[in-house]
C-alpha cells in the first residue's frame, strides 16, 4: 500500500528521461515546443512534468528535464535528465530504440535485470522512455523509426555517490522506477501506512495477512492465493521485523509473507530490514546456503563471491538446485520470522523466482499449547 503521509513525491529518472524524450519528440515531428510534458507511469497512471530545456541538435531534437526526487530526495536529485531523438531511417515501422548516452552507465557484470553490455535502463523506464516517445508520434501521424538516447548530465560524477560501481555499472548512473513516482522513504510514515493497513484488513474481519515486499511480490501472492482479498494484502517494502511483529499484535491466525530470493537471503540472515543502504548481502553465508542446497563446490564458491543475491541465484546449474537453495533460504528464514512475530500466529514464506514461478513455500504453525 502506498504510504499515507504528508512528504511531497518526486519523480524517477525513468519518469524524467520519459517526459524529455517525449518534450522531443514533439519538436522533432509536430514542431511543438513545450514546457511541460504529460507522460505515462509504468505503475498506471500518468504525471505532467516541467520540461527545462528543448533544442534542435544536429538532426535531431535535445531535450532535459530536472529530476526532482520530492521531499526525501537521493543523489540524482536535481539532475539534468536528458534525451536526444531522431529519426531512424531503417527501422522497423513504430519501433523506438532506446539507447544509453554520456552520462548512463553500462552494465558490466550479471546478476541485474539488464544484459551485460546494456545500458543501465531498467525494463519498467525503457519501456515508459518508448511509450511516451510512441504517444508524440502518434500526434504526428508518424509511424516511421525512432532513435531516443538518454544522456546524464554529470552522470558520473554522481554515480561515484551510489552503489553503481560495486554492482559493476560503469560511466554514469542507471535510469531506474518501477512505478515512476518516488515516494519518500521515511521509516516512521512506512511503518505507519502499514500498521494503518492491519487496522483495516483487522476491522474487515480477516484473519490473514499477506505481506510483499513490493507490488510484483504482492501480484504474484495474490495470482498463488486468490482467496486473499486485496484489503487483506500489504506492501511492507523492507520492513520485515516490524511488519511481523505489527500483525502479531493484532492478532492475525495467520501470516503470509512473499519474497524474491534476494530479500530471502537477508530474511535468512535475520535482517529486522532489508533494504540495500541498512546492511549488505553475507554472501559468504550464501555460499553456505549454496553448499546445504547440494550445490557443486565450484559453483558454491563463484556465489559466495557474486555481484549481487540475483546473481548468485542465477548461477544455479538448473531448476532443481535454484528450488533447493530457495528451500534452504526458507528455512533458514523461518525462525526469524517466527522470532520477529512471536509465538502467536502460524507463519508461511512464499519465495518466488524472478520469472514469477513460485520456488517453494515454507511454514511453521503456531507452537501448541498444552492443556
Amino acid at each position: 500500500m502506498t504510504p499515507g503521509n504528508p512528504l511531497r513525491e518526486g519523480f524517477t529518472t525513468g519518469t524524467a528521461a520519459s517526459g524529455a524524450a517525449k518534450a522531443a519528440t514533439l519538436l522533432l515531428l509536430c514542431g511543438r515546443e513545450v514546457t511541460s510534458v504529460d507522460v505515462p507511469l509504468p505503475g498506471g497512471g500518468r504525471l505532467t512534468v516541467p520540461v527545462a530545456e528543448v533544442r534542435p541538435e544536429g538532426g535531431g531534437v535535445f531535450a532535459a528535464v530536472i529530476k526532482d526526487g520530492g521531499d526525501d530526495p537521493d543523489v540524482t536529485h536535481g539532475a539534468r535528465i536528458g534525451c536526444f531523438v531522431e529519426r531512424l531511417p531503417q527501422g522497423a515501422p513504430g519501433e523506438v530504440v532506446v539507447a544509453g548516452g554520456e552520462g548512463v552507465g553500462h552494465v558490466t557484470l550479471p546478476g541485474l535485470p539488464v544484459a551485460v553490455g546494456e545500458p543501465a535502463i531498467n525494463p519498467a523506464p525503457r519501456a515508459q522512455i518508448a511509450a511516451a516517445v510512441a504517444e508524440a508520434a502518434a500526434l504526428a501521424s508518424c509511424d516511421g523509426a525512432l532513435r531516443a538516447e538518454v544522456r546524464v548530465a554529470g552522470g558520473e560524477a554522481i554515480a561515484r555517490k551510489t552503489l553503481n560501481p560495486r554492482l559493476g555499472i560503469v560511466g554514469g548512473i542507471s535510469i531506474l522506477g518501477a512505478s515512476g513516482i518516488v515516494r519518500p522513504f521515511s521509516h516512521a510514515a512506512w511503518e505507519a501506512s502499514i500498521a494503518e493497513a492491519l487496522d483495516v484488513a483487522r476491522a474487515l474481519g480477516h484473519e490473514a495477512v499477506g505481506f510483499s515486499t513490493g507490488r510484483r511480490s504482492e501480484a504474484l501472492l495474490r495470482a498463488h492465493l486468490p482467496q486473499l482479498p486485496e484489503t487483506a494484502c500489504v506492501q511492507a517494502a523492507d520492513f520485515f521485523a516490524f511488519a511481523l511483529g505489527a500483525a502479531a499484535a493484532r492478532g492475525f491466525r495467520e501470516i503470509i509473507y512473499a519474497a524474491y530470493p534476494g530479500k530471502c537471503v537477508k530474511m535468512a540472515q535475520g535482517l529486522a530490514n532489508t533494504h540495500a543502504h541498512r546492511a549488505d548481502t553475507d554472501f559468504s553465508a550464501l555460499a553456505g546456503w549454496c553448499r546445504e542446497a547440494g550445490w557443486p563446490g565450484d559453483v558454491c564458491a563463484r556465489a559466495g563471491k557474486a555481484n549481487t543475491a540475483r546473481h548468485a541465484f542465477e548461477m544455479a546449474p538448473g531448476a532443481r538446485e535454484k528450488t533447493a537453495l530457495a528451500t534452504v533460504l526458507a528455512a533458514a528464514a523461518m525462525p526469524h520470522m517466527r522470532r520477529f512475530a512471536g509465538p502467536g500466529p502460524g507463519l508461511a514464506l512464499c519465495v518466488f523466482d524472478f520469472d514469477g514461478a513460485l520456488l517453494v513455500t515454507k511454514k511453521s504453525p503456531p507452537p501448541a499449547r498444552g492443556g
